[in-house]
């Protein structure tokens, strides 16, 4: 599954990824392979991405290595897109 992640300031990540659990406005819920296409409200929480990803340079200070083996990004809200294993989060 392709995740990309863009912020008013630039485009946090790009790249395949294994799954992606979001702060959803009702809850938390988790993206796999080959998810039914949505569009959700994020609210103040962690994108938790997991797979074998790499950072940028310029960007990796905005990312922590969670405590489950994933790579989280706070964000305060944001948008996501989900359609055709590619995933879209506007993240603020």
């Amino acid at each position: 599954m392709y995740l990309e992640i863009v912020s008013p300031e630039a485009t946090l990540f790009k790249g395949d990824v294994t799954s992606i659990t979001v702060p959803g406005l009702n809850g938390e819920f988790e993206l796999l392979k080959d998810h039914a296409p949505i569009v959700s409200l994020l609210k103040e929480g962690n994108v938790k991405i997991y797979g074998d990803i790499s950072l940028e340079e310029e960007v990796q200070d905005k990312f922590t290595k969670g405590s489950d083996k994933g790579t989280w990004l706070a964000i305060n809200s944001g948008t996501l897109e989900i359609n055709n294993n590619k995933v879209i989060v506007l993240a603020d």
